[in-house]
């Protein structure tokens, strides 16, 4: 994936790896975990947990994979800055 950034002040290039994703998801701590099923609704709490978000991940790359080159987010501001988001 590749992110790329440019406005007046900041010109960024950013190669993230797909297969990152899911080392950060291990990175996250479980207390985040606990406040995010704090706030979603009673019968689908027990379904925000590190291991489901990490199957789910782990799915999307595979899916990911096959459509690269796929520009997900295209912005384009009045002032000059452009944001794009590529798999």
């Amino acid at each position: 994936m590749r992110i790329i950034v440019r406005s007046k002040d900041v010109n960024l290039w950013l190669p993230v790896p797909l297969r990152m994703a899911g080392a950060a998801v291990s990175l996250i701590p479980e207390s985040v975990f606990l406040e995010m099923q704090k706030s979603v609704p009673a019968p689908y709490g027990e379904f925000v947990t590190k291991q489901i978000l990490r199957d789910l991940v782990r799915e999307c790359i595979s899916v990911l994979l096959d459509y690269r080159g796929l520009e997900i987010v295209h912005i384009e501001a009045s002032d000059g800055t452009f944001v794009s988001i590529k798999l």
